[in-house]
């Protein structure tokens, strides 16, 4: 009986002992390496991204302020295709401006007429900037015509720049007077028509009053 005893401790002790010698726990190790790794590269590969995105973003706007509308729009979408969301949305806004002004480029103007049609469509989108711009074109091409000062002088107007609003819309009376009662009856002049320059502009039979 006590041989029998010596066999099972020593088949024991056989098993505790060979545990330790297992090769397992090498692998454990390898995907904390691997983990570690990627994330760092992650990070590196966002950070270069961020920068080439901004660094898009800043060339972009200095075409853009030059007028070099066709290679500042392709600098922008590669900018509002990049990580930081701030860069992007003011990437994808420009984007929108530059293709503006490409499609108005294409617009074929020529004449006074041409100008002035083109300036009161914007107008009437209220586009004033631009339709302003077309409007002083069409009148450097035809200096005496009432129509075009008095449309120019409704843009000033709705810009603020009351000054020359006052000047256009005096030209344009004095070109012709029927201007007056248009101007009269016009909803986008009524909120300027009461102020000292324009009413006596618009009501000169008010000066007695």
């Amino acid at each position: 009986m006590p041989e029998k005893k010596k066999t099972i401790a020593s088949k024991s002790t056989d098993r505790r002992m060979s545990k330790p010698q297992a090769t397992k726990p090498t692998k454990d190790s390898e995907p904390v390496r691997t983990v570690a790794t990627r994330g760092g590269a992650a990070a590196i590969t966002q950070a270069l991204d961020s920068q080439k995105q901004l660094s898009a973003f800043e060339a972009a706007m200095k075409l853009f302020h030059a007028r070099n509308f066709p290679e500042a729009r392709t600098l922008f979408l590669t900018a509002a295709e990049g990580p930081e969301r701030d860069v992007a949305n003011r990437a994808r806004l420009h984007l929108a401006m530059c293709e503006r002004r490409l499609q108005q480029a294409t617009v074929d103007l020529g004449s006074a007429e041409d100008y002035y049609n083109y300036g009161i469509a914007l107008l009437n989108t209220r586009n004033v900037g631009e339709a302003r711009a077309h409007l002083d074109k069409a009148l450097q091409l035809a200096p005496d015509s009432d129509h075009i000062h008095y449309a120019l002088a409704l843009a000033q107007a709705l810009s603020g720049d009351l000054a020359a609003a006052h000047e256009n819309l005096k030209r344009a009376i004095e070109l012709e007077p029927r201007n007056r009662i248009m101007a009269r009856q016009d909803a986008d002049f009524a909120q300027v028509a009461n102020q000292p320059p324009f009413q006596s502009l618009l009501y000169p039979e008010k000066k007695g009053w």
